[in-house]
């Protein structure tokens, strides 16, 4: 019998979300005013760095179940930020500090600089409604 391959495993979603940030970063910094689309755009940065920050124990656990620890420890240091910009730019969006989104959502693209999306790209526009999920959420 085959091995059964995950076709949606987390590595994948975390290369999808992470082109989606970087496009959501990019739209982000072209806003002249806080609107609807501001706030969704901050919304699907952090949910979608959460769902990240969620999957790196998913990830790691294939490679400590090889004993790969050494590896597992260096990925998830590797991500820890993920989880830590999510939870300060939820509770920043919330609050409505504008500043703080726009000093997270910096660092956020400083860390995701190496992810190249192109200009003809079939992300649309993910982030369409994100500010309602949030709210919801929390």
């Amino acid at each position: 019998m085959s091995r059964i391959i995950n076709p949606e495993s987390a590595g994948k979603q975390r290369t999808q979300l992470s082109k989606a940030i970087v496009l959501a970063v990019r739209e982000l910094a072209r806003q002249k005013d806080v609107s609807a689309e501001t706030r969704d755009l901050a919304s699907f940065i952090a949910m979608a760095l959460q769902v990240i920050a969620d999957g790196i124990e998913v990830s790691v656990t294939a490679w400590e179940k090889r004993d790969y620890w050494i590896k597992a420890d260096k990925f998830r240091m590797e991500w820890m930020w993920a989880g830590q910009i999510a939870e300060k730019m939820r509770a920043s969006i919330l609050s409505e500090d504008w500043g703080s989104v726009a000093l997270l959502s910096a660092q956020t693209a400083q860390k995701l600089a190496k992810i190249k999306v192109s200009e003809n790209h079939r992300l649309g526009k993910p982030w369409v409604g994100a500010f309602e999920q949030l709210k919801k959420a929390g």
